[in-house]
């Protein structure tokens, strides 16, 4: 009997919408749904991207954009092209939640930083070629609530991202919204600013309605 292809699916939001938690469910969901998953996130995934992470979310007076890390991590996900290279996951059936992808770089760079569009497009060709999310979970609050979420522990220094200001937020939620607004197979809105076990109970029908499509197919 041939493999079905994984999935990969993405997880997308400002800061405080959840994304880390949420993909730990998703992870024991699908779990316990027989479904072999690996969870990974951008940048970071591989341990050379997760230095890259360190340096991205590091604040400084030196700007750094995210997409520093996507080609190391996307490894992951990437049929391998050599034996060196990870194993297939998405060939060989496993799915693959990330926390963050290509669309994060729109929204925080292109949305937020006025990058141009064509040229995160064209970086995004580079890195990852024709793979796509087959769903992203956009996890959509105010931004007001997400900071306060972010920045709730007593004493905890805000990172690169989380020290910027409302606006530049306010111009990533836009643009996660308008890129939502012209994708709309691929993305489903999750009211993040709902109770948790809500928040929950929302992805996990999404994943059972994807999965349920891919047994259809």
């Amino acid at each position: 009997m041939p493999v079905i292809a994984g999935k990969l699916i993405t997880l997308e939001g400002i800061e405080g919408a959840g994304k880390s938690t949420l993909a730990q469910f998703m992870g024991a969901w699908l779990g316990r749904h027989g479904i072999t998953v690996r969870l990974t996130r951008e940048p970071g995934g591989t341990p050379l991207a997760e230095r890259v992470r360190q340096i991205v979310l590091e604040r400084g007076a030196e700007p750094v954009s995210a997409a520093h890390g996507d080609a190391a991590h996307v490894r992951l996900t990437r049929p391998a092209r050599a034996e060196r290279h990870p194993p297939r996951r998405l060939a060989r059936g496993e799915w693959v939640v990330c926390d963050r992808f290509t669309d994060a770089t729109r929204a925080y760079q292109g949305s937020g930083r006025g990058v141009d569009a064509a040229l995160i497009d064209a970086l995004a060709l580079a890195v990852h070629a024709d793979l796509k999310p087959d769903c992203t979970l956009l996890l959509d609050l105010t931004v007001m609530v997400g900071l306060a979420r972010a920045r709730h522990p007593p004493g905890r220094t805000a990172d690169r991202f989380e020290a910027e200001t409302v606006g530049f937020f306010e111009k990533v939620r836009e643009g996660y919204l308008a890129w939502r607004a012209a994708s709309r197979l691929r993305f489903r809105i999750i009211d993040a600013a709902a109770p948790l076990s809500e928040v929950e109970q929302r992805i996990a029908q999404a994943l059972g309605e994807l999965q349920a499509r891919e047994r259809r197919a």
